[in-house]
């Protein structure tokens, strides 16, 4: 059966190249980078080659990059750590309702201990407006975050514009830059993020690996603790191997940032096309506002999201229905109830990813199976029989 991937916003394949890099530091380059003997000077060579390749990836210094387990871990890492340094007996957060659960969560927790949170309100688009990110400014106010590409509608926060609010309030400005970095370009100077979360996975590179940009002279405390040099963000032995792939997966992304982009955005726009054509009562979620080339949410009527992914599998497709985190879930998507679709619609909202290794091949088999998998779901669906005039 032929097979295609069109969930690479959940995850993606190594690239062979950045698996070639890796192999070396699991066997004969296995040294540990906090010894000073031969084998760990090597793998601490290897690990600050990579820090230069992740900085240069997001417009930063190597010594702004922290590599952490992950994107959950560097969201982690940057609220907790801007909050647990501010000394202030008071403390306020400023967010948005279509958040990854990294970072909704964290917020959460951080309500546990007495930190207020400020949920903000998205448009139609999924886009937060910046004026109402000023408004929920308050004295007391410690950070500000906001993601830069949204995971399930692909949609680009216009972070400039609340970079320049959060340096003119004086307040930390932290960004979940995971579903960003490696597709459009990312300046963290542009961008006025304080704090910028990457992860390795979702560029082609390992899993259990990310990094967090800290801008110098932000003050943050660990949320681990281990080793000597308690200066740190993130003690402990590094991950060697898993850095080392994400800094090539850093570099390649970077070489290949326009001319993938342009190529996955073509693909995108054909598949949009073709679907909406072929398939009756069905919407583009996010259609309208600026997106990642790679992404596309489509809501179709009078099915139910989770079934029609089973579906498309069964015919050698994998997509998903929003976040892998949240797969298995009962309650529709947050992210599809922000922009205010009814749970019906949101049921049956689909996310296609696209990668590097999807063709034009690719698209013209979706455009095959996926109006007939969509045809055949709507035959068992009772609200699709009393939608159809009668003949």
């Amino acid at each position: 059966m032929k097979r295609i991937y069109f969930d690479n916003n959940a995850t993606t394949p190594v690239d062979p190249e950045v698996l070639e890099t890796m192999l070396p530091f699991f066997s004969e380059n296995f040294g540990n980078p906090s010894s000073i003997h031969t084998p760990g000077q090597q793998a601490r060579k290897a690990v600050e080659h990579a820090r230069e390749q992740v900085a240069a990836l997001l417009g930063a210094r190597a010594g702004e990059i922290t590599f952490t387990s992950g994107g959950t871990e560097s969201d982690n890492l940057a609220i907790r750590g801007i909050l647990f340094a501010d000394e202030r007996p008071r403390k306020h957060v400023v967010t948005t309702q279509i958040e990854h659960s990294a970072v909704l969560q964290t917020c959460h927790a951080l309500e546990e201990r007495g930190v207020e949170v400020t949920l903000l309100a998205v448009n139609s688009e999924g886009l937060v407006n910046p004026a109402d990110v000023r408004k929920a400014l308050r004295p007391e106010t410690v950070l500000i975050s906001v993601m830069h590409a949204n995971n399930e509608l692909g949609c680009i926060q216009p972070i400039e514009e609340i970079g320049r609010i959060a340096a003119e309030a004086d307040v930390y400005f932290h960004v979940d830059g995971v579903q960003s970095a490696g597709k459009i370009p990312v300046s963290v100077e542009q961008l006025g993020a304080d704090l910028l979360a990457i992860s390795g996975h979702k560029i082609y590179g390992p899993k259990g690996v990310g990094a967090l940009y800290i801008r110098k002279g932000t003050h943050i405390k660990p949320i681990l603790f281990g080793g000597k040099d308690t200066r740190v963000h993130r003690p402990g032995t590094e991950n060697v191997a898993g850095i080392v792939g994400l800094g090539k997966a850093a570099e390649i992304a970077q070489n290949k940032l326009q001319s993938e982009g342009a190529r996955l955005g073509a693909l995108r726009d054909r598949l949009e096309k073709g679907l909406l054509a072929a398939i009756p009562s069905a919407q583009v979620n996010g259609a309208h506002a600026q997106r990642t080339p790679n992404t596309a949410n489509f809501t179709f009527l009078f099915i139910e999201g989770e079934s029609l992914v089973i579906a498309l599998d069964l015919k050698g497709i994998a997509c998903s229905t929003g976040a892998a985190c949240s797969s298995g879930a009962i309650e529709p998507s947050h992210v599809m109830t922000a922009i205010g679709l009814p749970a019906e619609k949101a049921r049956g909202s689909m996310r296609f990813s696209l990668g590097r290794m999807n063709t034009d091949e690719d698209v013209d088999f979706a455009l095959k199976v996926i109006p007939e998998a969509v045809q055949q779901l709507r035959k068992l669906s009772p609200q699709y029989k009393e939608s159809v005039p009668a003949q």
